[in-house]
């Protein structure tokens, strides 16, 4: 029951300011535990040691593809890979990199149904895709195959997208993009691997193709390995008639790193 039906529906709403304070005095009664499991948080969301280990990609990147750069090469400079291969997505960005330390509670929003991370992870590209947030027309998740989605119950990339979406008042699109077959697991394989393993997999519906054209999109996934998830998705958008494709991940693969996902 929420507190305005508590405090008798139609009656009175409490304003920001008390919920605030309500909010405060049952935190301190009931001190909320992170989510990552290590003891008490500073705030809803991780603890302090966790926050201290999560290396978040603040710093200068790739214009391209989001990968970070080891000093500030300028703005709109792109990696050497993304000048050798140009994408099909516009640009990507990621909150931070996918190591031992993120791993986890990203691990457990995919695999052991922790919906609750969905929220602050949300945050997370809220802040760290804002000027590509700014430029969307609308939200869209990279989908899951039905059975897939069967076994999951829930597919990690709405769950973060549905509430970003709310966030900064984009239009969300649920199911703008469909997965038409189902794909193997794209851990272990190559980059030209991933790439065909998802050709062709993905198609924007002909009912829900008015929602892309002519709209600049922002692609919504939980990792980025080696981009070629996003961009068989933005081959779809872009061959339903959308203006651009942008992409947004919680984290991304170093190039160096290679761990399952």
């Amino acid at each position: 029951m929420s507190l305005e039906h508590g405090l008798g529906a139609g009656l009175w709403k409490p304003g920001p300011g008390v919920r605030g304070a309500v909010r405060s005095v049952l935190d301190l009664m009931l001190p909320p535990r992170a989510l990552d499991g290590e003891g008490r948080a500073m705030a809803a969301g991780l603890s302090a040691e966790s926050w201290t280990r999560i290396h978040f990609l603040d710093g200068p990147v790739c214009d391209g593809c989001g990968a970070p750069f080891e000093y500030d090469h300028g703005e709109g400079v792109r990696c050497a890979a993304c000048m050798a291969r140009p994408r099909a997505f516009s640009r990507a960005r990621a909150a931070c990199l996918y190591d031992e330390t993120s791993r986890d509670p990203i691990l457990k929003l995919k695999h052991a149904d922790r919906l609750d991370l969905a929220p602050m992870f949300a945050r997370w590209l809220s802040r760290a895709a804002h000027g590509l947030l700014e430029e969307a027309d609308a939200i869209a998740p990279v989908p899951l195959h039905p059975m897939r989605l069967l076994r999951r119950r829930s597919n990690q990339a709405a769950e973060i997208a549905r509430p970003l979406a709310g966030l900064r008042g984009v239009i969300y699109l649920a199911d703008a993009l469909v997965r038409r077959r189902a794909t193997e697991t794209q851990a272990g394989r190559s980059g030209s691997g991933r790439r065909r393993n998802v050709a062709a997999a993905f198609a924007v519906p002909p009912a829900r193709a008015r929602q892309v054209a002519g709209r600049n999109i922002l692609l919504v996934d939980d990792v980025m390995t080696t981009g070629a998830t996003a961009e068989g998705c933005a081959r779809a958008l872009l061959a339903a008639g959308a203006a651009r494709v942008d992409v947004a991940v919680i984290a991304r693969v170093h190039e160096r790193d290679s761990g399952a996902i």
